[in-house]
């Protein structure tokens, strides 16, 4: 089943609230190899004016896959993980992520390409904290293989 064109416009629920914890940002500044001090030591993120550790920039993926598994179970949406590949991922925030927050993802579907017999899926994820204030805006571009015909 082709990607169905529908999907462009389309606006999820809100995703369940996801608590950032000190050690997820631990543990995802060591994985991607941030090691400035703000990432592990809550007194380094202090001296900088932060209430805890900050996440590394790329950790709102990790709020932003919870967006991308509702449209991955779109049963109309005529996308097939097996199919997928991430092609392409932007940020853009208005503060950064510290631990203790609580945030929320809306993904919104902003477009689709067709291009040598691949979809380009693109999505935007907003996520705000619990006082509804924006934090950052995560884009995904997804290319999605027709499969087989």
């Amino acid at each position: 089943m082709p990607v169905n064109p529908e999907l462009v416009g389309r606006v999820f629920p809100p995703t369940a609230p996801y608590l950032v914890g000190r050690e997820k940002v631990r543990e995802f500044a060591r994985a991607v190899f941030a090691d400035d001090p703000q990432h592990r030591d809550p007194a380094a993120a202090q001296e900088r004016g932060y209430a805890d550790v900050v996440a590394p920039p790329t950790f709102a993926m990790v709020v932003q896959d919870q967006t991308l598994q509702q449209l991955l179970a779109e049963p109309d949406s005529g996308i097939e993980l097996s199919r997928v590949l991430h092609a392409e991922q932007r940020f853009r925030y208005t503060r950064p992520i510290i631990a203790g927050d609580e945030l929320t993802g809306i993904l919104s579907v902003t477009g689709l390409r067709a291009i040598g017999g691949n979809t380009m899926v693109t999505s935007e994820a907003e996520i705000r904290d619990a006082a509804g204030e924006h934090v950052v805006t995560a884009t995904s571009v997804l290319v999605v293989g027709e499969g087989e015909q």
